[in-house]
């Protein structure tokens, strides 16, 4: 989550389930599993018509990979294979909020863009734009929190195959210069 930190937000709506796709930062609080943190565009329908009694669902899309038979080893022996795909996702399903505050939503973003920008050699931070272009922007955006009430993780990392077809599948991962995680451990 930290990691993949766009999630696809789906929400109930008066006019049904809607998905946007929205940086979270996950915050470490008092609640089980912490909340996520961000913001949406104040043109964006979502924060005046979303359900609150139904929960929210983010979902943080983790590295993918397709899979194909090619690299079974049992392939050769069997021809029984077929391609799949592998992938890493968490659910976090939980209530959302909307925040209408200038200031949350400034601090929000500061938090937003270091994330962001750390690994930079020069991060660029809010401060180095002129004060009155931010301040211009802050009227236009929304703030929106959900708090974490259950983490789903999903994943298939060509577990169910033998040892010798996950060794294939880490030297194909490994020759297209994909994340070996997507292959559990041979």
């Amino acid at each position: 989550m930290r990691r993949y930190s766009l999630a696809s937000v789906v929400a109930m709506t008066g006019s049904g389930l809607v998905a946007n796709h929205i940086p979270l930062l996950i915050q470490s609080d008092s609640t089980p599993y912490g909340t996520l943190q961000g913001h949406i565009a104040r043109a964006n329908p979502l924060w005046r018509s979303f359900q609150p009694e139904v929960d929210a669902l983010a979902i943080f899309q983790g590295p993918d990979a397709y899979i194909t038979p090619e690299w079974y080893a049992t392939k050769q022996e069997t021809g029984k294979v077929v391609p799949t795909w592998n992938y890493a996702v968490v659910h976090a399903h939980g209530t959302l909020r909307i925040i209408d505050d200038a200031a949350w939503v400034r601090h929000q973003i500061e938090q937003l863009t270091a994330a962001h920008e750390a690994a930079s050699a020069t991060p660029w931070e809010l401060t180095d734009a002129p004060a009155g272009f931010i301040e211009s922007l802050l009227p236009a955006v929304v703030g929106i929190e959900i708090t974490i009430t259950r983490l789903e993780g999903k994943w298939k990392a060509s577990q169910n195959q033998p040892e010798c077809n996950r060794a294939g599948v880490v030297a194909g991962l490994t020759a297209r210069q994909c994340p070996t995680t997507l292959a559990w451990p041979a």
